[in-house]
C-alpha cells in the first residue's frame, strides 16, 4: 500500500477524512500525502519508549531527506511527497516548520509554556500544515495565510482543550501558564492540574481565543477568496462543533472526551448546506 492510500485509511472517520473527501483527486491525493508526513513526525514525538537523542536524530533524518527533496536529490523516507510539493509549489520552510514543532515535544515534554510558546507550538504544528493546505487548495498567499494562521490554531486549540486528560496521560499540559496562575494554579504537573476543580475556570482564556481564531477564519472565507474552500469550511464547522460541545460539557472531572458521531457529520453537513454545493 502507498504512503498516501496508507494514510487515507488511517485518517478514514476522522473530522480531517471528512473535509478531505469533498476535494478532487490530485488535491485529495495531496492532502493526504502531508497528512501522512505530519503523523510520521508527530509519531516520532510520541514514542515515549524510545530515547530522546534516537527521537531527535530521527527528526533529523527527516530534515535531510526534506532538503534532498528539494535539491532534486533522492529524498529518502520523504519520497512520497514529491508530486504534491511539485504540482502544489509547497514551501520547505513549511515542513520544516511542522519538524520543529515535534522537536518541541521532543525536547522536553511540554507542561504549563507560556503564552507565546504555545502559540509558537500551535503556529508550527497546526498553521504551519494549513500554510501548505491553503497552498493544495488553489488559495492565493494573502487569504490563504491569514486563514491558515487563525484556523490552524483554532483547531489546535480546540485538540489542546478537548484532550487534556489524554496529554496529562503522556506527561504533557499545553495550557498556557498565564492562564492557570490566573486562577491560582502554581502547578505545572499535568495530572494535578487536570484534577484541580479550578481548572474549568483555567481554560476559559482559550475557550475565547479559540472562538475568536474560528471567526476570524469565518471571515475570510466568507469573502470568498479564489481556491477551494469547501474542505477548510468543513473543518472549520465540524472542529467548531467539537469546541461548542467540550465547552458544554465543562471541565468538571469526571470527564469524557468529546467525539462527533457519524449522525453528527451529517447534520453539520445538512445544517451548513454543504450537501447543497
Amino acid at each position: 500500500m502507498s504512503e498516501i492510500a496508507a494514510a487515507e485509511t488511517q485518517a478514514s472517520g476522522s473530522s480531517f477524512y471528512a473535509g478531505m473527501k469533498v476535494l478532487p483527486k490530485a488535491e485529495r491525493e495531496a492532502m493526504f500525502a502531508v497528512y501522512a508526513f505530519c503523523r510520521k513526525v508527530d509519531d516520532i514525538a510520541d514514542e515515549q519508549g524510545a530515547a530522546l537523542a534516537q527521537r531527535r536524530a530521527d527528526l533529523d533524518v527527516w530534515r535531510r531527506d526534506i532538503a534532498a527533496l528539494y535539491a532534486d536529490q533522492p529524498a529518502g523516507q520523504a519520497a512520497f511527497l514529491t508530486e504534491p510539493v511539485r504540482r502544489f509549489n509547497l514551501r520547505r520552510e513549511d515542513f520544516l516548520a511542522v519538524i520543529d514543532g515535534m522537536e518541541m515535544d521532543v525536547d522536553a515534554d511540554i507542561r504549563a509554556p507560556d503564552f507565546a510558546t504555545l502559540d509558537l507550538y500551535c503556529d508550527r504544528v497546526a498553521s504551519a500544515v494549513g500554510r501548505l493546505s491553503t497552498r493544495i487548495f488553489g488559495m492565493e498567499d494573502g487569504p490563504g495565510i491569514a486563514l491558515a494562521h487563525h484556523l490552524g490554531r483554532a483547531l489546535q486549540l480546540t485538540n489542546i482543550l478537548r484532550d487534556i486528560d489524554e496529554d496529562a496521560a503522556i506527561g504533557r499540559l499545553y495550557l498556557a501558564k498565564e492562564w492557570l496562575i490566573a486562577v491560582g494554579i502554581d502547578s505545572d504537573d499535568p495530572m494535578a492540574v487536570a484534577a484541580d476543580p479550578r481548572l474549568d475556570a483555567a481554560v476559559r482564556p482559550g475557550v475565547t481565543l479559540a472562538h475568536q481564531h474560528y471567526a476570524a477564519a469565518d471571515a475570510i472565507l466568507k469573502k470568498r477568496p479564489k481556491g477551494r474552500l469547501m474542505a477548510p469550511r468543513l473543518m472549520s464547522a465540524v472542529y467548531g462543533a467539537t469546541l461548542n460541545r467540550t465547552e458544554a460539557a465543562g471541565w468538571a472531572p469526571p470527564r469524557r472526551r468529546v467525539k462527533l458521531s457519524k449522525s453528527d457529520l451529517v447534520w453539520i453537513l445538512l445544517t451548513r448546506g454543504f450537501l447543497g454545493l
